[in-house]
């Protein structure tokens, strides 16, 4: 259990259970946050037949979920610093339970892709509120290393089992139940949170930043939001160009303000934190591979295999098990040596599995052609996501556990988005004309589905190996990546002075 921090605060009833409870208390608020950002895939095919809703417009039922978790991790992380980690916890579960249960009661493409919108910005509340509390629980080394392999294994698990459970619901019951079944889950969670979590809090001084918080969330929600809008209106459009440069303007006020105000949102000492830095950064590369790996692997199984959509869902089990199996080996071998050298083992099979899926032809075998692949990138996702998790949280204090938390939540879901737009725009490149040109045969049709998907495969994996030189290059090799100037008089109090070696050496 962490040792108190004088910067902390913590009271409630449930400050008496111990760090096993905790840990699998949030743990189940990540796995409902994470399952619900891909639960929706397989069953859109009968939420547009229900609702009647445009190709198009479906699009939006994924993206309002995941642009609105993206755009406000960061505020929620500091939110959840400043007026209670446990509080700010319970306020997300209801929030999310509730708009889960109008998500499922839509009667229009608009209510539901409304509702989406606000189930997002429950989960951005839960997210860094949960994390945050994990951290705080355990203390930096071995004890928060093992944490974190479990919070990373459920997230990649979760983001696998939503797909699963989305098929199984969508055949079964009705699309209806892939949100309806949040709602007991979400409102339990958050009657339960009072026995079972501490509340605690960042004692923090000062009015809450909110020039901050309006800035970097409008840029972050402008800049997911044309990204997902790239892919339709164009890169080189008015509009796109327009939105951009409206986000270098956004950001460059928050970073004026942060250099100002008395209580930033997100303190920008935080990024003399090496590792911490190239964490996010790899983060941002990584999950832009994984964003596209689970697309376009869920439409290569479906148009070029004419999988079913349950059939598609169960051919992601091998890979869920292997998830785990890499998170588990991931949190064992940090503890040892170090984040860096496992999230390049991790990368290197990421990249060989996008690679083998590259050469995946139509009209193959599930064993031959698409199982070792699923292994292999289930392997390097375990990995690279617990190894991450431990990299963004090396150095920092207690105090700033949710600004860490939102931070790195805040790197994948951009990244993601980034990732999969950029992604898409080349793999999707001539598709129509190829389509048009088919004349409706479905050998040729197959044949373009399959030089679309095998485009995206390989673009991904050049983002992958990107990825891995920036891991390779950039991130300490130490253990610990601690900067002087990143911690504040009560660190240096609580002894990091004898760390100063490390400081000059690690600090960028």
């Amino acid at each position: 259990m962490a040792a108190p921090d004088s910067t902390v605060s913590r009271s409630g009833p449930g400050a008496g259970f111990g760090p096993g409870a905790i840990l699998a208390f949030v743990c189940m608020g990540q796995f409902m946050v994470f399952t619900d950002v891909s639960i929706v895939n397989l069953a859109l095919p009968s939420i547009q037949d229900s609702l009647g809703m445009s190709s198009v417009s479906l699009n939006y039922i994924v993206t309002a979920y995941a642009t609105v978790l993206g755009g406000f991790l960061l505020l929620g992380g500091r939110l959840a610093d400043t007026f209670g980690r446990r509080r700010l916890l319970q306020i997300g579960f209801t929030l999310f339970a509730l708009a889960s249960l109008a998500s499922g009661l839509a009667s229009s493409g608009t209510m539901l892709i409304a509702s989406r919108a606000v189930q997002g910005f429950g989960a951005a509340m839960i997210t860094p509120a949960a994390l945050a509390i994990l951290t705080n629980t355990f203390t930096e080394g071995p004890e928060r290393n093992k944490a974190l392999g479990v919070w990373g294994s459920l997230s990649g698990i979760a983001s696998i089992a939503g797909v699963i459970l989305g098929g199984v619901l969508a055949d079964g019951p009705g699309w209806e139940w892939i949100f309806w079944i949040n709602v007991p889950i979400g409102l339990g969670a958050a009657l339960l949170a009072v026995r079972v979590l501490p509340e605690s809090k960042a004692d923090q001084r000062g009015q809450f930043d909110t020039l901050g918080a309006a800035t970097l969330t409008s840029a972050l929600l402008l800049l997911i939001f044309t990204i997902g809008e790239a892919t339709h209106v164009g890169w080189s459009s008015f509009r796109t160009v327009g939105s951009l440069a409206g986000v270098v303007v956004l950001l460059a006020a928050f970073l004026v303000t942060e250099s100002r105000v008395t209580s930033p949102m997100m303190p920008l000492r935080i990024f003399r934190l090496k590792t911490m830095r190239i964490a996010n950064l790899s983060a941002v590369m990584v999950f832009g591979t994984f964003g596209a790996l689970f697309f376009f692997a869920s439409l290569f199984m479906q148009d070029v295999y004419q999988y079913s959509p349950l059939k598609a869902g169960f051919a992601y089990v091998p890979l869920a098990f292997c998830v785990a199996a890499g998170a588990g080996i991931a949190s064992g071998m940090v503890t040892k040596i170090a984040p860096r050298p496992v999230v390049m083992v991790g990368l290197a099979l990421t990249v060989t599995g996008l690679l083998l899926l590259w050469r995946a032809p139509a009209g193959g075998s599930y064993a031959a052609d698409l199982l070792v692949p699923f292994m292999l990138l289930g392997l390097g996702c375990g990995m690279v996501f617990v190894s991450l998790q431990i990299a963004a949280f090396v150095g920092v204090s207690s105090k700033e556990a949710g600004v860490g938390a939102g931070l790195i939540n805040t790197s994948q879901e951009a990244g993601g988005a980034l990732g999969l737009a950029v992604i898409a725009t080349i793999a999707y490149n001539g598709l129509s004309s190829e389509m048009a040109a088919a004349g409706g045969d479905p050998e040729l049709i197959t044949k373009a589905h399959e030089a679309a998907n095998h485009d995206a495969f390989l673009s991904a994996a050049a983002l992958g190996l990107a990825a891995l030189a920036v891991v390779t290059f950039l991130m300490p090799r130490g253990t610990q990546s601690m900067s002087s100037g990143a911690a504040g008089p009560e660190d240096a109090a609580a002894g990091a002075a004898p760390a100063r070696a490390e400081v000059e050496k690690q600090s960028g």
